[in-house]
């Protein structure tokens, strides 16, 4: 399945004025900050997004976000799918996508 581009534009309009760079990965188109990815509009539908790993059980509360896999490894710690239903409304989705580019910021440039 290809990314949802009506997704990917809304994200970019989210991180407009932020030093990102986009990047077809992991069947999706991924945001980077400092070669970190943020966010990506995720080829499986919804988007992929990158948090504090400790803060990971506790995201999963949200509404629409479920754990990440990636080649069969099992749920990965920082990592985290939202539903395309739970990033419906511009809050939300502003929201996942700042939580994305708060941790990328926060790691050292690539």
């Amino acid at each position: 399945m290809a990314y949802d581009e009506v997704l990917a534009a809304r994200i970019r309009a989210h991180v407009a004025g932020e030093p990102v760079e986009e990047k077809k990965m992991f069947g999706g188109l991924a945001f980077l900050v400092g070669g970190h990815m943020a966010v990506a509009a995720s080829g499986q539908g919804g988007l992929m997004v990158r948090v504090e790993p400790a803060e990971t059980a506790v995201l999963l509360e949200e509404p629409g976000a479920a754990p990440f896999e990636m080649g069969g490894r099992g749920p990965m710690d920082g990592w985290l799918r939202v539903s395309a239903d739970a990033v419906g409304e511009e809050d939300a989705l502003d929201r996942w996508v700042e939580r994305g580019l708060a941790y990328a910021r926060s790691l050292p440039p690539k």
